[in-house]
């Protein structure tokens, strides 16, 4: 999915979005439209993902807390080794996202001026 959101966030930079026409508008509004939901769904996802391993992670670093049993400690790491990753990747999907939507507004914002 990175990979995917860092070409689709390449190919609407290079688009000289000062010559389109209303219908290239339009037709390029409604494709990031799409985009832009497929992201979403992923970037929802990958939240409730990344908070069950935040909580999960904290859960066991109260049971270590409270029971001083030492196999929690190796479990922990493991969940963080996880969670990192998680939150690098939600924040990608996150911005990536929040990137799509300034582009679209680009277009919108266009059309909507021409249509009032």
């Amino acid at each position: 999915m990175k990979k995917r959101m860092l070409t689709y966030l390449d190919y609407l930079e290079k688009i000289d979005y000062q010559h389109l026409t209303e219908e290239e508008k339009e037709k390029l509004g409604k494709e990031i439209l799409v985009q832009t939901i497929f992201f979403a769904h992923e970037r929802m996802i990958h939240l409730i993902v990344t908070c069950l391993f935040a909580i999960l992670a904290i859960m066991v670093l109260i049971a270590f807390t409270v029971t001083e049993n030492i196999a929690f400690i190796p479990l922990f790491f493991l969940l963080m080794v996880l969670l990192v990753p998680y939150i690098m990747h939600y924040y990608l999907l996150e911005n990536g996202t929040q990137k799509i939507y300034t582009y679209y507004d680009k277009i919108a914002g266009d059309f909507m001026d021409a249509h009032k």
